[in-house]
């Protein structure tokens, strides 16, 4: 594995050095050009698999944002497509290896708590792992991070108070949740979201939680944003689709964009 991730680090190498990288969820693979970006699908980048959801472009570039060098994925991988965790991960530590100190990721999610609306942008402070399983299963692979890393900060809290302060001054409501992970790819019964409820949920979703285990594990500072696209079920009262997904994302697209544009930057410093 770790001659992939170094074969992978070293491809992604060529298109620069960024210190800070953001995953692009849903429907919001668009939101965040970059100055001078150079492009390539995931499936140039050795090791790297190809996603298969729909909203979700398989690329990555690397570019300029208000001077700082900065990666871009848009589009990501899920367990639901039939990816094993280690796959799903890999790209996040192919990052740590190529020099990224930040990680910044975006989901859409369901609304749970009381008082979410679909557009709400919400800053995850913690997570539930209801995948059954964690990335960090086998072997350790030592040269990346230990065997047991602590996940009492899993969502840096500086970097999320930096994210509040540039919220503020854009004029932009920022939230803050716990964001519950699911496998997929049903959407959630109402009874296991008044479950969730319960166990203190106010998001759900079916991604992000493998990247930031992976991502604390290799010693990254992560942030992530969530962009609820729809109540969940039981909530709603219309069907789940994954079409009101993709157009809630598309909606919110450059909002989210004028945030991580001026967020990013100061994250790299």
């Amino acid at each position: 594995m770790m001659e992939s991730l170094r074969a992978a680090a070293e491809f992604l190498r060529k298109l620069g050095e960024p210190t800070v990288a953001v995953v692009l969820g849903s429907g919001l693979g668009d939101v965040l050009p970059l100055e001078g970006e150079r492009v390539v699908a995931f499936t140039e980048v050795p090791g790297f698999p190809s996603p298969t959801a729909p909203g979700h472009k398989g690329e990555i570039a690397v570019g300029k944002l208000g001077g700082t060098e900065v990666l871009v994925q848009r589009g990501r991988l899920h367990y639901y497509e039939g990816y094993s965790p280690e796959e799903i991960v890999f790209p996040v530590r192919a990052y740590a290896l190529l020099g990224v100190r930040v990680l910044v990721l975006t989901n859409a999610s369901g609304g749970i708590a009381e008082g979410l609306a679909p557009g709400d942008l919400v800053l995850i402070r913690d997570h539930i792992n209801m995948l059954g399983f964690n990335p960090l299963r086998g072997p350790n692979p030592d040269e990346l991070g230990p065997r047991f890393p602590d996940m009492t900060h899993a969502y840096d809290p500086e970097l999320r108070e930096i994210a509040h302060g540039v919220a503020q001054e854009l004029g932009i409501e920022l939230r803050e949740g716990v964001y519950l992970a699911t496998m997929g790819p049903t959407y959630e019964t109402p009874a296991e979201i008044k479950a969730f409820r319960t166990l203190g949920a106010d998001l759900v979703g079916m991604s992000t939680v493998p990247e930031v285990i992976a991502a604390r594990h290799a010693g990254l500072r992560v942030l992530a944003i969530s962009c609820v696209t729809n109540l969940a079920a039981g909530i709603a009262k219309h069907p789940l689709s994954h079409e009101e997904v993709l157009e809630i994302g598309r909606r919110k697209a450059a909002e989210l964009g004028r945030l991580l544009a001026a967020l990013l930057p100061r994250l790299g410093r």
